[in-house]
């Protein structure tokens, strides 16, 4: 067995944070001496393990607990998500890293880069990505269908669908001074929200968690960003009209 300090300095989690995921049901020690002492088994550790792994893809405690708890999957199957979903990441940060020194040698004079190409790294996996992350919000049976009917494209879709995305962010931040009522904008917004049945299809609830995910979530902001800085922004506004429209 392992005290809480154990645990604490082997997984670099603090003892508070393991009082409270005990709290909610997150990981229960294997057993609570009757001094109050809390005693942790290797499954806790393997347990403890999993739930880092969900929190560095940013999945709510409340989500984790359901993952783990669900029972439909291993801990071999659990383990071989996450180690695709970090070779998503992983592959995305470099590409994001590439396109930032592109942009800083084009921005000397140093480097030819066209329109596209700015926007190139927000290709279909980024959105395929953003869409997933927000599906795991609701429903895990529409990731699955999600997954099984992206598996359906082709190659030539598939960088369609990634073409249309980058076009599709490009023509909003084109309508930011128009403002985010404007004909413009709102097209953008019915423009992109037909662009997600590619991947699935939200109601109008999940479409304004998406676009609120856009300006929260710091990764999607950062991304957003990098693309112009009142895109985030200026998507949510015209999103809440957009849905707002639709009542």
């Amino acid at each position: 067995m392992y005290t809480v300090k154990q645990v604490s300095d082997l997984a670099g989690v603090t003892p508070r944070t393991l009082r409270y995921y005990d709290q909610i049901g997150l990981l229960k020690p294997a057993s609570v001496g009757s001094n109050g002492y809390r005693g942790y088994s290797d499954d806790d550790l393997l347990r403890l393990q999993q739930i880092r792994f969900y929190r560095e893809l940013d999945l709510p405690l409340a989500e984790i607990r359901q993952a783990l708890d669900g029972g439909e999957l291993s801990l071999q199957e659990v383990l071989e998500s996450h180690r695709q979903a970090l070779g998503r990441r992983m592959a995305h940060l470099r590409r994001l890293a590439q396109t930032v020194e592109d942009t800083i040698l084009y921005l000397k004079g140093e480097k030819v880069m066209s329109r596209k190409q700015l926007f190139d790294v927000f290709n279909e996996e980024q959105q395929a990505e953003y869409e997933q992350e927000a599906m795991q919000r609701y429903d895990p049976a529409i990731v699955r269908a999600s997954q099984a009917k992206w598996k359906r494209y082709t190659a030539e879709e598939k960088k369609r669908i990634g073409e249309e995305g980058n076009a599709i962010y490009a023509a909003i931040v084109e309508a930011i001074p128009l403002g985010p009522a404007s004909p413009q904008a709102q097209q953008g917004v019915e423009r992109w929200r037909r662009h997600m049945d590619a991947f699935w299809t939200p109601n109008p609830a999940q479409l304004l968690a998406l676009a609120e995910g856009y300006n929260s979530d710091p990764r999607f902001k950062a991304n957003f960003d990098r693309i112009d800085p009142r895109l985030a922004p200026f998507m949510l506004e015209a999103v809440r009209i957009y849905v707002a429209n639709l009542s």
